[in-house]
């Protein structure tokens, strides 16, 4: 049952999820796990931009340390498993660093084999003063071999022209699509579930979202459910080697699938112990992945030209 309100959801249903939450660091516990099990491993790791829970190092250093925990990543994933890697810019002194194509050369190094680089929009952050302001990060999704998990029916969009026929060849005037949807582009964007497009527009989680936790870098969940919906099966397990506040671990749970998290901060883990039994009882927000994200009215105030402003233009001294 989901019962609904402007900003979220609670949802109420039985699950069959199986569900670990494990206190430490990734690299040693990752060792302690057996071969090939999880089909999915998705996660956003540290950025090395001195948040409370990451020392900052150098480039070299962190991604030195950050193979070593992706080569057993590799070790754990199944022969027809995915890896998602969800990453934004390492910043020194002005200069950015796009950790994406930093990790892309590791990832290869072990032979996986990328079949998207998504990007995910945002239209809230920190603003830039000496370059543009960051509105978007990346997800490179691998797969460890040619035979891997893809429900394309889980993620299919509604036919822009269902009634489109082919116009030549041996199918001529017969229907060109498919009854069950298209299968949506490597763009996607998503408002009213609309898989249409790579550009995956989601809000980020700050201040006023229904799931923002004390956590500064939370990602929403609806970030990580399209990837459990697509490329797991119902009773697949997935990982989250980094997990925070337990984002992965809620969209796994919430679709049947099993899963584990592994995460250092003890804080961390008991909001995600939290969430999890909040979400058994029916109590956890959930930003809905239906909802449209918000336009403002032209008549709203904060949508509206300040006066101060416009006596700035019209006076000459706008800069």
């Amino acid at each position: 049952m989901k019962v609904k309100d402007k900003t979220f959801e609670f949802i109420e249903r039985p699950y069959k999820s199986d569900y670990e939450i494990i206190l430490g660091e990734s690299f040693h516990n990752l060792k302690k796990i057996e071969d090939g099990k999880f089909d999915l491993i998705i996660t956003s790791p540290p950025y090395n931009v001195g948040k409370e829970y990451e020392t900052k190092k150098s480039i070299e250093k962190y991604l030195l340390e950050q193979e070593k925990i992706i080569e057993q990543l590799v070790r754990v994933t199944s022969s027809k498993g995915n890896i998602c890697w969800q990453v934004g810019n390492y910043v020194e002194k002005g200069e950015i660093f796009p950790l994406d194509i930093f990790y892309y050369e590791i990832f290869k190094k072990y032979n996986l084999k990328l079949r998207n680089r998504i990007v995910w929009h945002f239209g809230h952050g920190l603003h830039a003063s000496n370059r543009f302001s960051g509105r978007y990060e990346t997800i490179l999704w691998f797969t460890k071999t040619n035979n891997y998990i893809f429900n394309l029916d889980n993620v299919r969009v509604a036919a822009k022209y269902p009634g489109k026929r082919h116009f030549k060849g041996p199918k001529k005037g017969k229907l060109s699509g498919n009854p069950r949807g298209k299968n949506p582009s490597d763009v996607w964007e998503i408002i009213i579930k609309d898989w249409e497009n790579e550009l995956w527009d989601i809000p980020n989680v700050k201040s006023n979202h229904p799931e923002k936790t004390e956590h500064p870098c939370q990602y929403p969940i609806e970030l990580v459910e399209r990837c459990v919906l697509a490329l797991t099966d119902e009773g697949s397990w997935v990982l989250d080697p980094f997990a925070g506040v337990g984002s992965t671990m809620i969209a796994a749970i919430k679709n049947n699938r099993n899963v584990v998290g592994i995460e250092k901060e003890k804080k961390y883990v008991e909001i995600t112990k939290q969430r999890i039994e909040k979400l058994f009882d029916g109590e956890l927000k959930i930003r809905p992945i239906t909802k449209q994200i918000h336009k403002p009215s032209p008549y709203d105030k904060v949508a509206s030209i300040p006066e101060e402003w416009l006596n700035l233009q019209f006076n000459g001294n706008y800069k």
